[in-house]
């Protein structure tokens, strides 16, 4: 794996109009960074831009690993907020796994140093979804992702959130608890810090919402 040792700034977010992604790009755009936000839609294009990230064209879907690679070309890092949005396993093991690989693969020919994946709190290969349940394409599906992600060069971080809510951010988090909910704007909050934390590298952060600040919360876990 892959040391980081300089501060981001140029990033792309893959499914930059998701409701995470969003927030994110506002994120990191206020703090300065460059973001280039991939979506497939061109509907979309307007909401990424009013973020202050610049839209790309892409879709991950059909993309393969060379075309993955020219979209990411002189990126510092790469995140991982894409999905399929469930219902239909066919098209979740073809976003959320086999897409997820080829962007991971795609980053390393690259030469992106840094990724970071949103995964979900849980995520395992010992997940112990029932494959009758509707939930296993993608229970499966990011176990296999996470898993590939962790055998690369990449200096990667896979942040396992609890029940994802739309309540507003709070700031606050709690990393290693049993269960709980996370607001998808505080998800985006740990998805920035964690950008700027080399030492959250080869880490994979569970967490909820909870009493403790996003950066020491992550501070305390990367040690």
């Amino acid at each position: 794996m892959k040391k980081v040792r300089h501060q981001v700034s140029k990033i792309a977010i893959i499914g930059g109009h998701g409701k995470i992604a969003l927030q994110l790009a506002r994120i990191l755009t206020g703090d300065g960074h460059s973001v280039s936000s991939l979506i497939r839609n061109p509907d979309h294009t307007a909401d990424v831009e009013r973020t202050g990230a610049s839209p790309v064209m892409a879709d991950v879907e059909r993309m393969d690993v060379g075309a993955m690679a020219a979209a990411m070309a002189g990126q510092d890092a790469v995140v991982w907020s894409a999905g399929a949005g469930g219902g239909d396993p066919e098209r979740t093991y073809a976003v959320d796994r086999d897409a997820a690989i080829r962007s991971m693969d795609a980053a390393e020919q690259a030469g992106v140093p840094r990724y970071v994946m949103v995964s979900y709190f849980g995520a395992s290969p010992q997940h112990g979804v029932d494959p009758d349940n509707p939930f296993y394409a993608y229970a499966e599906s990011k176990a296999a992702a996470d898993a590939h992600l962790a055998a690369t060069s990449l200096a990667w971080t896979i942040l396992g959130p609890g029940k994802l809510t739309d309540g507003p951010a709070t700031g606050l988090i709690e990393i290693g608890a049993d269960s709980g909910e996370v607001t998808r704007d505080d998800v985006a909050g740990v998805a920035a810090t964690v950008l700027r934390m080399p030492e959250s590298a080869g880490k994979f952060l569970q967490f909820t919402g909870g009493d403790t600040p996003i950066d020491r919360a992550l501070a305390d876990a990367s040690r």
